[in-house]
């Protein structure tokens, strides 16, 4: 009998293994496995490059996916290959029972990493019933240790809350804990050294990364413009940096280290070394949008396929689709470029 059994698992697990055998593979020979899922267009900041000042136009909420559909497109995109899930907003941790949506995605089979990105102001009360849920990793959007500046770049945030919100991830045992940094000429570019000294003490990846024209009113200028290449450069006339040897999960970040730093540094590169060669992603815009680029504004409308009746199979159909559209590459280092018309709220982290 204990044969039997033995037996009745391990073909099930065989079988299990063929149904996630499944690649998304696109034209360029690119295997797409990472989804960005935003479940919220809303945001509790109004950052300078994400949002202009007025805000923008909220959808009603009937027009954004429920869980459950989310669940539905999130179930499929496993079944076609995808195998790590980042949430996305607007700012996740603002839409209710966000716990609860984390658990059932954290459930799905062949979901190999999920994780978050946040402003990181509410993430001090989220982040242990987060990491409880199923969540292993978060990125918290930080783009000055100056009080008064991240106010003025957030206007209105309050930096001690997302201080307090890193610690509680730590505490959680998130890991690792990244902070990305939009680095802005003439703004918050004299702050590099001491963002980088972050890394000397504590166990955090201190992601760098270039300012890059998204979004359809983000005050982008070539002049605003700072390279990794200077970046690096600065951040190394205080220590020399060593590079490391990156795991797949830090995506298109280029990672050093300081020889007695407690974390890493990293660089990613949209403009002055693009990784679109590599690009594994897709995006699942709040609304039931796919997009296939950021910086594109081809989308494929599942929500539609969705409410309409459709099942499993056309949204499998659908995710081919996508695959057979994503563009060989980004246009934003052309002279002359097209820039996307949604917001980089609208659009998800």
């Amino acid at each position: 009998m204990i044969g039997g059994q033995h037996q009745i698992r391990l073909l099930a697990f065989l079988l299990y293994d063929v149904k996630y055998m499944a690649k998304l593979i696109d034209q360029y020979n690119r295997k797409i496995n990472y989804l960005r899922i935003s479940v919220t267009d809303r945001c509790n900041l109004r950052c300078v490059y994400c949002m202009p000042v007025e805000g923008v136009h909220l959808r009603e909420s009937s027009e954004i996916l429920t869980y459950e559909e989310l669940l539905k497109i999130a179930y499929v995109a496993t079944l076609k290959g995808i195998s790590k899930i980042r949430i996305t907003g607007g700012e996740p941790l603002i839409r209710k029972d966000i716990i609860r949506f984390v658990g059932m995605l954290s459930r799905l089979p062949g979901l190999t990493d999920l994780s978050m990105t946040t402003n990181g102001v509410l993430l001090s009360e989220f982040a242990q019933p987060l990491y409880d849920a199923g969540l292993k990793r978060v990125n918290i959007s930080l783009d000055s240790l100056k009080e008064e500046r991240y106010r003025e770049i957030t206007r209105g945030g309050d930096l001690k809350r997302v201080w307090e919100g890193i610690g509680a991830a730590g505490q959680a045992g998130m890991s690792p804990v990244k902070i990305n940094v939009v680095v802005i000429k003439d703004f918050n570019d004299d702050e590099l050294v001491d963002f980088a000294r972050l890394s000397l003490e504590r166990p955090y990846q201190i992601r760098f990364i270039e300012y890059m024209p998204v979004g359809a009113s983000n005050g982008w200028e070539r002049e605003k413009y700072v390279s990794s290449e200077e970046m690096l450069r600065i951040i190394e006339t205080i220590l020399p940096l060593a590079p490391v040897k990156k795991a797949e999960e830090c995506g298109p970040a280029k990672l050093y280290r300081f020889r007695e730093g407690k974390g890493e540094i990293g660089f990613i590169t949209p403009l002055s070394q693009h990784f679109c060669q590599t690009c594994n992603r897709l995006r699942l815009t709040a609304d039931g949008k796919l997009r296939t680029c950021l910086f594109s504004d081809e989308e494929i409308d599942l929500k539609s396929v969705l409410r309409g009746g459709g099942g499993e199979q056309e949204l499998k159909d659908l995710f081919d689709l996508a695959i057979h559209h994503k563009p060989e590459k980004h246009n934003i280092t052309d002279p002359v470029f097209k820039k996307c018309n949604r917001h980089m709220v609208t659009i998800g982290g």
